[in-house]
């Protein structure tokens, strides 16, 4: 083995542990929620390199956007829904609910929401400027109905509500999730038990 080889494999690992420090410090300035954290200049300057530095790694603002987005889906894996494959119904959607709860309050369920909240709602517009995130954002939602459809295979629940509560999840538990974060009178906890029993009666009916 030449010392180029082996010069290169270790160059090559530098690059991917630099690459993985971007993305980690990108991810924590994100999860500040400081709607100014969303510009390649201010990540880079979080993460102490030149915007030409992360342009080198990821090519441009839609590249880094694009990343962050797989980096932390490659995180999360198939999670919640992974850990509800056993236990009743209700012990399976209890398992989900509560992973999610957990989960969208770490750093990095905080910076997709910090980012989210900066791009383009109209898809049209979003694909246009931002393809490559644009992209990564529309791959999820497939992965999540195969992985919600997997978690309750063996119960013979009826596919077609268990595509209509994947749907409902997400959406219910930033609900609550922003209601934890804003602040209110309201007991959150009752509000997930009320949405896990909704959702078990939903797909028992």
């Amino acid at each position: 083995m030449t010392e180029a080889a082996v010069g290169g494999r270790r160059a090559n690992r530098r690059g991917i542990q630099s690459r993985e420090s971007m993305l980690e410090a990108a991810i924590a300035s994100l999860a500040t929620g400081d709607p100014a954290a969303v510009s390649g200049n201010r990540i880079a300057r979080d993460i102490g390199a030149t915007w030409g530095v992360v342009k080198y790694q990821f090519g441009d603002i839609d590249g880094l956007w694009a990343a962050v987005l797989q980096y932390t889906a490659d995180k999360r894996g198939d999670l919640p829904a992974a850990i509800a494959r056993e236990g009743t119904l209700r012990e399976r959607v209890g398992a989900l609910i509560n992973t999610m709860a957990a989960g969208l309050r770490r750093p990095e369920s905080l910076a997709i929401e910090t980012l989210r909240a900066a791009l383009p709602r109209d898809h049209v517009e979003l694909e246009r400027e931002y393809p490559l995130t644009a992209a990564e954002l529309a791959s999820w939602k497939p992965n999540w109905d195969k992985a919600c459809q997997r978690a309750f295979a063996d119960l013979g629940c009826d596919p077609d509500k268990v595509r209509k509560v994947a749907a409902l999840i997400p959406a219910a538990m930033r609900g609550i999730t922003s209601e934890r974060t804003l602040g209110t009178y309201g007991d959150l906890d009752d509000a997930l038990e009320a949405l896990i029993g909704g959702i078990v009666a939903y797909l028992e009916s």
